[in-house]
């Protein structure tokens, strides 16, 4: 059965706070290159630079975080990002903290995002094969957390405010990665963007994977939910409404 959707307006600025390089490319970046088209400015913040993703005996942290870092400014160019922040907390071992909380309320008082897209913190098995990485239900839970209230409460990281951040609200959150979705966004234009910023991401791919079929696959599975080719999903989570004082 297809599914009734209203897609959300893109916004005039988006934070995406994801836990690793690829991560949004494997996930929200059709997304993200439709809504930048639109006239969307949009930043990144990745928590950490994806420092253990490896297996490669040889290869050091620092060097392998300089590698993905590199690949994730090269995907975000390819949607038409060029704004990528990374806060260096180590790959493998992110736990939602008061100093992680802070360095996010950090980056959205200093961008003060419209909207912000995250990931489910609540998702700990995905099908039968994967067990949902710890980093990304760390990094979903201190994004909430940093969120609401704590961007907006002037009283909550009185710091922040004497570095010269005020206060922000966040208007609305888009939740990825969710069992529980209740917005779809065509993707049909973009996916082929989103596909060729994952491709950037080649230190992940080093048998020389193409990750295409996979890709074109969840989107496809997404987008039949509601009657178009592909697509993207999301739980929506309005802060602010048109009629709030």
């Amino acid at each position: 059965m297809t599914q009734t959707n209203k897609e959300p307006l893109p916004s005039q600025r988006l934070m995406v706070i994801a836990a690793h390089p690829d991560d949004i490319e494997f996930t929200v970046a059709g997304t993200v290159a439709k809504w930048v088209r639109a006239g969307t400015r949009a930043r990144y913040v990745l928590v950490t630079s994806g420092d253990a993703g490896s297996h490669q005996p040889d290869i050091t942290r620092e060097r392998l975080a300089r590698i993905r870092e590199k690949e994730q400014r090269a995907a975000a160019q390819v949607v038409g990002v060029d704004e990528v922040v990374f806060l260096g907390y180590h790959d493998g071992e992110v736990e939602p903290t008061l100093a992680l909380r802070r360095d996010l309320v950090r980056e959205i008082r200093r961008f003060r995002p419209d909207t912000v897209m995250c990931y489910d913190p609540t998702r700990l098995f995905v099908g039968d094969r994967y067990i949902n990485h710890p980093d990304h239900r760390a990094v979903g839970q201190a994004a909430l957390d940093a969120i609401a209230p704590a961007a907006a409460m002037p009283l909550v990281f009185v710091e922040l405010r004497e570095e010269g951040l005020e206060p922000h609200r966040v208007k609305e959150v888009l939740v990825a990665s969710t069992p529980d979705p209740d917005i779809w966004i065509e993707t049909t234009d973009t996916i082929g963007l989103k596909i060729e910023a994952l491709r950037q991401h080649a230190s992940q791919f080093p048998d020389g994977w193409d990750p295409s079929e996979m890709v074109r696959k969840w989107a496809s599975e997404s987008g039949a939910q509601v009657g178009v080719s592909y697509a993207e999903t999301f739980r929506r989570i309005i802060l602010v409404r048109e009629d709030d004082s």
